[in-house]
């Protein structure tokens, strides 16, 4: 029974620290926190970049990470969606591709191992009804709220880069 109640109220932990973020840092600081809770790893040193990489039509990239390398990739395009369509489901959005994208940084390559450590993760520590979970179980059921149906051109020139995002950087928009 004390498992049972430890466990619930880690879920409601995350999730209102999740709904009470006011940052890109502060859900980058719960992910690291998911990731050590459940699987006991981290890392430090990550920067965020934030780059308008467009969306060609009915497809999806929300982030990418080059292997070996100190950054995360964040496209804006599916941000500026959000902002557009359903604000609610920013943090949410956010938590994800950080959580998926921090994965990798830890050396986790493959894709499906990733995202199966991200629904673990997020099933374990938020439930099965948080969005979040959701998205991460079937991120194409967001599509109309990130994507742009007839696609979104990218400007590959700007990269507006958060240093040490675990740093105490503290921005968001």
């Amino acid at each position: 029974m004390l498992g049972m109640i430890c466990y619930l109220t880690e879920k409601r932990g995350i999730g209102s620290e999740l709904e009470e973020a006011q940052s890109f840092k502060e859900i980058f600081a719960l992910v690291q926190k998911a990731v050590e809770r459940t699987l006991k790893e981290s890392r430090a040193g990550l920067n965020l970049g934030i780059m308008e990489l467009g969306n060609e039509k009915d497809k999806f990239l929300g982030a990418f990470y080059p292997a070996g390398s100190n950054i995360i990739v964040m496209n804006n395009t599916p941000i500026r969606r959000i902002m557009e369509t359903d604000e609610a489901l920013f943090k949410p959005y956010v938590f994800h591709v950080l959580l998926h994208e921090y994965l990798h940084s830890l050396g986790y390559l493959d894709e499906a191992t990733v995202r199966r450590l991200s629904h673990g993760i997020c099933r374990q520590l938020l439930g099965d009804n948080h969005t979040t979970t959701q998205m991460v179980a079937n991120i194409e059921k967001f599509f109309p709220n990130l994507i742009y149906p007839e696609g979104f051109p990218g400007n590959r020139n700007n990269m507006m880069l958060i240093e040490d995002i675990d740093d105490g950087m503290d921005y968001i928009g």
